[in-house]
């Protein structure tokens, strides 16, 4: 009878764990992507230069997600995910090995998502989701978004709400910033709602970034994609606000002006009105072309001697076409083109415009 009990209760062990196993999942998964790129202009004596690096799109990363089923749809889930340089090995971020995300929290199927820690923002996601048509082009060349959203891509020490409520999607984030005394030095918050309804998409978003001494930079967008058939348009302005001094400072493209400042200029009251359109054409099952459109405005801009303010313009276009070889498996080229005025040129290394054409392969896993 003792031995009938026990190989029961064995069995039934077995039975749990195995149902425990099947309720949770850990997944590898990554993207493999780099392109060979000729860029005119590319330092101060107007070289040319040919060289490997980042795709126009996408980075390459590998990570690990999971979940775990809690029941009553609730569940606990985790990323975790890594940058690196394809052409050379090395980690896109020095010393920080899950640069992209480290996360942890709990999802509900009826609440929506609670995560902790390393992440992207609300904004970062709507437009890199969605909303950009290049969903925030890598090269310095692709636009204004790259350089004005820099500082706030991802946050560490964050708390960050996900909510879908039929059409409508909402996105909250605060993030710590741990300096004693100020609650408010080095924290940042933002908020995005977007809705589709049909072929319509619409999203408006917020976000506010302290530095450590409590200055802030601020920005704002509204986005609209429209989806008919295998088109998709896109439009939006983006507003931006800077006394932290970063956004002179991601603007500048490799070996400009602006580059070799070093230390942030501050409170300089840097405004920013950037205008994006665009367009992706699914012309057959393997082969899609993407156009887009870029223009900035700004006002209290540093010039290039790093000291006096002005106004600027830059405005750039964009031609990409994509090739898939395979599911999973893709082959790309990409032409594009930038042009600066006014406080803008401290961008350019040399003339104040520049030309760079690509080719590429991704490998989704």
């Amino acid at each position: 009878m003792k031995k009938t009990i026990s190989a029961l209760g064995g069995a039934l062990l077995a039975i749990a764990a195995q149902s425990a196993f099947a309720q949770s999942s850990v997944t590898l998964y990554g993207i493999v992507d780099t392109s060979v790129r000729y860029l005119t202009n590319a330092n101060a004596n107007n070289d040319s230069q040919v060289a490997m690096g980042v795709g126009p799109i996408t980075g390459s990363r590998w990570g690990l997600k999971g979940s775990e089923d809690l029941g009553g749809g609730l569940s606990t889930v985790f990323r975790l995910e890594n940058g690196f340089n394809l052409w050379n090995g090395a980690l896109a971020s020095s010393g920080t090995l899950f640069n992209r995300m480290a996360y942890v929290g709990l999802s509900s199927n009826q609440y929506g998502t609670v995560t902790f820690g390393r992440q992207n923002t609300p904004l970062f996601d709507q437009l890199g989701n969605l909303y950009d048509p290049l969903t925030v082009g890598n090269y310095d060349q692709d636009g204004w978004m790259p350089g004005a959203l820099g500082y706030g891509l991802r946050q560490n020490n964050s708390v960050k709400y996900n909510g879908q409520f039929g059409g409508l999607n909402v996105e909250g984030m605060y993030s710590f910033g741990g300096v004693a005394g100020s609650t408010g030095a080095s924290s940042m918050y933002g908020l995005t709602a977007s809705y589709t309804y049909g072929p319509v998409s619409l999203d408006a978003g917020y976000q506010q970034n302290s530095d450590s001494q409590n200055r802030k930079f601020r920005v704002a967008n509204v986005s609209a994609v429209y989806a008919f058939s295998t088109v998709k348009a896109f439009a939006g302005w983006m507003h931006a606000q800077d006394n932290t001094g970063m956004v002179d400072e991601y603007m500048a493209a490799t070996s400009s002006p602006a580059a070799s400042w070093g230390t942030p200029v501050t409170n300089t009251n840097r405004i920013d009105d950037g205008f994006y359109v665009g367009s992706t054409w699914q012309v057959t099952a393997p082969l899609m072309l993407t156009a887009a459109a870029y223009y900035d405005h700004s006002r209290n801009a540093l010039n290039a001697d790093g000291t006096t303010l002005g106004r600027g313009v830059r405005y750039s276009g964009v031609l990409l076409a994509e090739y898939s070889l395979s599911k999973r498996t893709e082959v790309y080229g990409t032409v594009d083109f930038i042009h600066g005025t006014g406080a803008a040129t401290a961008d350019f290394p040399g003339r104040n415009n520049q030309t760079g054409v690509a080719i590429g392969m991704r490998n989704v896993f």
